[in-house]
């Protein structure tokens, strides 16, 4: 993973960091450091990312994108409860 792709907030994912109150360099962090990543179920082009964001109590934040050669995409933003490492 590269920190010098772009990164493109699409509409949804503003809108949901912003009633979640989730800051920018949170999601940041998961996409460009993730704790650890995994392909979404429903569509193989969608990676979730996962962090565990140390100032919000630990919980873990999940960021769906999409990366491209020159950006990566998200999609959606949330903190997930039930987000467990696989082994």
């Amino acid at each position: 993973m590269s920190t010098t792709k772009r990164l493109i907030l699409t509409a949804h994912a503003r809108l949901r960091m912003e009633e979640r109150k989730l800051s920018r360099d949170w999601v940041e962090e998961t996409v460009y450091a993730p704790d650890w990543t995994e392909a979404d179920p429903k569509k193989v082009t969608i990676e979730r990312r996962y962090r565990r964001i140390a100032a919000f109590g630990g919980r873990i934040l999940r960021v769906a994108c999409v990366e491209t050669e020159t950006s990566i995409r998200v999609i959606s933003v949330l903190f997930d409860r039930n987000a467990r490492r696989k082994p």
